[in-house]
């Protein structure tokens, strides 16, 4: 028997995967309501309040600026084009209702067990299932499977859990958020934000310090300046401290008052929903770890495992956003379940590889990522071993409209010592993550700037800028001045 404790969609692969090989299989899965009330369906956090429907709130702002563009290619309408907020959450939720659906079904056909339980470690190799009506069952397993993923954290400041909400409650909000004050400087936090002020919605976005720590800061601030263009406002270097009701409604009116990080300034201001979006805690410390001895690192809540996605408890595996020093994304932990599961049943031997994995933020210009950020290569491989290529570009569906000239910037990062292997593929532009995903399988086989030179472009597309001689040289004092 394998039982999987999960609030992650890597679960729904492994699970279906170790079916496959005839194991008997039992999933434990059960989400705590938020703050709010809100809960979802089976599928985990990327299916129910993460990259599907924050993917399809993308699209639907982009859409609203495709309305823009249209007059200029010729399309007319005389009526006046206004977004309505329950008919876009309504339809992205009757989708999410049916992938939640399909999980179920490929669980039964797959003759999986399925329990809405919430898991908890009581002894060796035992588990004690709750429900959501307090009923408790015990089971045993052979091995046990954590992919009890992540769940958005709160500043701890007076009326944060009782006034402001989180990506796990916006995505079915029963009403449209209007003037929104996003509090936070992440993939999360700018993704919610771009999307809600191309729905035409009042945005703030309030930054404690940087923008999208731990990816390229000169690609981060690029995405900052364009969202700021295009009518995101940002404050900076300010956090609240305490939030306010002023007046009930739905939605009604929040006064935050904010401190700032570099003095005592206080500001205040009035806004209807404050969106928090400061970073995720793991969910390890409320499943009985500790009564079988998983390690966790006690400051972050991560667990430490070997290359095998094993903890230091031989027949307790992990895997997806609770790993310490992993990728937290969705696809890493979906490939990380799959090969564990082919290794422990079937024989295998592939183990899951963490390096050169891409990205996308799904920001108004969006941004498609694989390998070292800049600061990140010159500090391992040295200034002197790095060679930069960049160049700014204009969408050809851009020009008709004569917007956003040259905003858009893609940037490789090349290791000189080592023929000027591609180390770094940075890209912002429309259709970013479907550029960068063709470009990460050529980095994962060792592409090199000769080999990006020597291919022919398709023109006229966007990725037609990161090969041959579109790209320029960036001057050490430009890189500098980037890392500065």
């Amino acid at each position: 028997v394998t039982a999987y404790m999960s609030k992650e969609s890597s679960y729904d692969a492994s699970i279906v995967e170790a079916a496959k090989y005839g194991k008997k299989v039992m999933v434990l899965d059960f989400v705590t309501p938020t703050p709010q009330g809100s809960s979802w369906g089976l599928g985990g956090t990327c299916v129910n309040v993460g990259c599907i429907p924050k993917k399809l709130m993308h699209q639907a702002a982009l859409l609203g600026q495709a309305l823009q563009d249209s007059r200029k290619f010729g399309w007319h309408f005389t009526e006046e084009v206004k977004h309505n907020w329950m008919t876009m959450t309504e339809s992205v939720q009757n989708y999410i209702g049916s992938l939640n659906w399909g999980y179920r079904v490929a669980l039964r056909d797959s003759k999986v067990t399925y329990e809405n339980a919430y898991g908890e470690f009581v002894g060796p190799h035992t588990i004690k299932a709750t429900n959501k009506k307090g009923i408790e069952k015990l089971y045993t397993a052979e091995r046990f499977l954590i992919a009890t993923g992540e769940r958005p954290r709160y500043l701890g400041i007076p009326g944060d859990k009782e006034y402001c909400i989180s990506s796990d409650d916006l995505f079915s909000l029963p009403y449209c958020p209007g003037k929104t004050l996003v509090v936070g400087a992440s993939y999360v936090a700018l993704e919610c934000a771009g999307f809600l002020a191309g729905l035409g919605l009042d945005v703030t976005v309030m930054v404690r310090s940087i923008l999208l720590r731990g990816f390229d800061q000169d690609m981060a601030n690029r995405i900052g300046e364009y969202m700021k263009d295009h009518g995101v406002n940002f404050i900076r270097e300010f956090v609240p401290i305490k939030v306010e009701q002023v007046e009930e409604g739905t939605p009604g009116i929040l006064k935050v008052t904010a401190k700032s990080t570099t003095g005592d300034q206080i500001i205040e201001g009035e806004y209807n929903t404050v969106l928090l979006a400061i970073g995720r805690d793991p969910c390890t410390r409320k499943i009985g770890l500790d009564k079988v001895g998983v390690s966790i690192n006690e400051k972050t809540g991560k667990i430490p495992v070997n290359d095998e996605e094993q903890t230091n408890v031989p027949y307790i595996y992990a895997v997806g956003d609770i790993l310490q020093d992993k990728l937290e994304l969705t696809p890493v932990a979906i490939q990380a379940g799959r090969l564990l599961v082919r290794r422990l049943y079937a024989g295998a031997t592939t183990k899951c590889d963490y390096v050169n994995v891409p990205t996308t933020v799904f920001t108004p210009l969006e941004y498609g990522a694989c390998g070292y950020s800049e600061e990140t290569a010159v500090e391992k491989f040295g200034e002197e071993n790095i060679e930069v290529y960049h160049s700014n570009f204009w969408p050809l569906e851009w020009t008709v409209p004569s917007r956003d000239n040259n905003k858009c910037y893609a940037k490789i990062i090349c290791n000189i010592q080592d023929n000027e292997r591609v180390i770094g593929f940075h890209i912002l532009g429309p259709n970013a993550g479907e550029v960068t995903q063709g470009f990460a399988a050529a980095i994962k086989c060792g592409l090199t700037k000769e080999q990006l030179d020597s291919t022919v472009g398709i023109h006229p597309v966007c990725a037609e800028v990161c090969i041959q001689s579109h790209l320029k040289v960036t001057s050490k004092s430009c890189i500098h001045g980037i890392l500065g």
